[in-house]
């Protein structure tokens, strides 16, 4: 057995000897054995011990957890060259013999050394993308700044950091500027040749429905036709997505972890995985690079970097994805809100891509028809714009009272009005709804016809009729011009309720009268006869 073992920070600024005998708390807190100071340490968070084949871990009960190669644990053996992550802070083991061995890691140098075929997983802090981004930059900026401009030449990696950080700021910039998804992600791909030796990056995008990954973009340095997202392992991918980990293997063929037929297929040498997560935890997809020779191989430099990356690439996704919902919701509510209440207008837009009007489905629902009588000869008597002017404020006072009570206007039929209720959104008191707007309207006529023989005007009576029935409800039209209508024999049968209203009446069906659970009092009407029906239709007057 070694002399013990040494866990090495990733970040290169700590390290901690665990020896033979000795049992070591790991923690927040000043009296701890070691002290972490990192918010996601718990004040007690760990035991640690050296046993024979590697250090015996023991999470405390903390808060965020103690991890081994990217999976959460509460006892157990850490291996030679495994990842311990406290929290979201990550250690190497290594074993303590031959400590003159050890290299001398600058303060802020991001990777310790790593045998052929060894494995980062990182776990991401998972609904935080800021904190994903937070972390690595603190540590690329802390390289950056440790080195003075005289020493800049002497130090290339701290250099290289430098220079990163320069670049993914302004990446956050251009990328926040574009609105676009697929742009978006070209942008991204092409930003991760610029920044990073790599030979094949792709973008995969988690499909909502299924959660299966979908390749979206992929591009290759060998040639934009050897490019497929056939080339990501499935064995990374899964596990980048699955367990919302970052994932680096600097010798994918040899590395147990990742055996699969597509790795030794593709050639696979080094690899990198993370997924984009939205900010609520939500896997969006995965950026996965991958080179095919040992050259440049990937460190932990440039997965802290790819994590980074993945953080700001997914910030901009959610706000492109934000824009384009804005925008189309926009432009459905300047459409919707001609024939639609506010409210209604604010749910059919608000269902986006849920809510289909063109595609027309059978629904129950409530139809009223409102007629002026006499409006032919009372037209004929005044001047177009008189009768232009009184028809525009009878219609602006009607429309309101069925956008009050929740429905829908479908359309003006001269100096006729048809609206409904239950279409297309259905409530369970639209047949309530449409009685109270019909007696409204009649009071509301009451208040109109006082103010237009104030002013020299003719007063208006109308007549309505409401029935309730099964129709077929979508949008109708040509490709020059569409509306959202009703068709069938419910509608013919409100049409022609409404025609047999005397002024100042409201008619409505047997099945209309059903419907309501607050129904007014009525008085029963002779049965009408209509085309096509075997029984004269039954019928009510409503009082008011």
């Amino acid at each position: 057995m070694a002399d013990g073992f040494k866990l090495v920070s990733t970040a290169g600024d700590q390290s901690i000897d665990v020896k033979v005998g000795v049992t070591l708390v790991v923690g927040r807190a000043v009296n701890s054995d070691i002290p972490i100071y990192d918010p996601t340490i718990s004040r007690q968070h760990a035991q640690l011990s050296a046993e024979d084949g590697g250090v015996r871990v023991k999470d405390l009960g903390s808060s965020n957890g103690t991890f081994l190669n990217g999976s959460r644990v509460s006892d157990t053996l850490a291996a030679p060259n495994d990842v311990l992550t406290f929290g979201k802070v990550a250690f190497y083991v290594r074993e303590h013999a031959k400590p003159a061995a050890q290299p001398k890691e600058a303060p802020g140098a991001f990777a310790a050394p790593k045998p052929a075929g060894a494995t980062i997983v990182r776990q991401l802090p998972v609904g935080d993308v800021g904190a994903a981004i937070q972390s690595p930059l603190k540590r690329v900026s802390s390289a950056a700044a440790a080195v003075a401009p005289a020493e800049a030449a002497a130090e290339p990696t701290s250099a290289r950091s430098a220079k990163k950080l320069e670049l993914l700021l302004e990446i956050s910039k251009q990328l926040s500027r574009q609105l676009e998804v697929d742009k978006l992600l070209e942008s991204v791909v092409d930003f991760t040749f610029q920044v990073m030796d790599v030979d094949r990056c792709s973008i995969l995008l988690c499909e909502p429905s299924s959660g299966d990954l979908v390749p979206r973009i992929s591009k290759s340095r060998l040639g934009e036709g050897s490019a497929s997202a056939r080339h990501v392992p499935q064995s990374i991918a899964r596990k980048a997505v699955e367990e919302r980990v970052a994932i680096l293997t600097d010798n994918a063929a040899e590395d147990e972890r990742f055996k699969g037929k597509s790795i030794l297929m593709q050639s696979v040498r080094s690899a990198m995985g993370a997924p984009l997560m939205s900010s609520d935890g939500t896997v969006l997809g995965l950026i996965y690079v991958d080179n095919l020779t040992s050259t440049h191989a990937f460190t932990d430099e440039d997965l802290e970097f790819l994590i980074a990356f993945s953080g700001v690439a997914s910030v901009a996704m959610e706000n492109s994805s934000l824009s384009d919902r804005i925008r189309h919701e926009a432009l459905v509510l300047s459409n919707f809100q001609r024939y639609f209440s506010p409210d209604l207008a604010k749910q059919i837009a608000g269902h986006g891509g849920e809510m289909k009007l063109d595609m027309g489905s059978k629904r129950e629902v409530v139809i009223m028809f409102t007629d002026i009588r006499g409006f032919t000869s009372m037209s004929e008597n005044m001047a177009p714009d008189d009768v232009a002017h009184l028809l525009r404020e009878y219609f602006t006072e009607m429309v309101e009272i069925v956008f009050r009570n929740g429905g829908t206007l479908d359309k003006f039929i001269g100096d006729a009005i048809m609206a409904l209720w239950g279409a297309p959104l259905s409530m369970e008191d639209d047949a309530d709804k449409a009685m109270k707007a019909a007696i409204e309207m009649q009071q509301a006529l009451v208040a109109l016809n006082e103010h237009w023989q104030t002013s020299g005007k003719p007063s208006i009576n109308i007549g309505i009729g409401i029935n309730f029935g099964e129709v077929f409800a979508g949008n109708i039209g040509s490709e020059q011009r569409m509306e959202y209508t009703v068709l069938g024999d419910a509608v013919n049968t409100a049409s022609r309720l409404c025609s047999k209203a005397a002024k100042g009446e409201i008619m409505i069906s047997e099945p209309f009268k059903k419907r309501l659970k607050r129904p007014p009092e009525v008085e029963s009407r002779e049965p009408i006869p209509l085309k096509g029906k075997s029984q004269p239709v039954a019928n009510y007057l409503a009082k008011y």
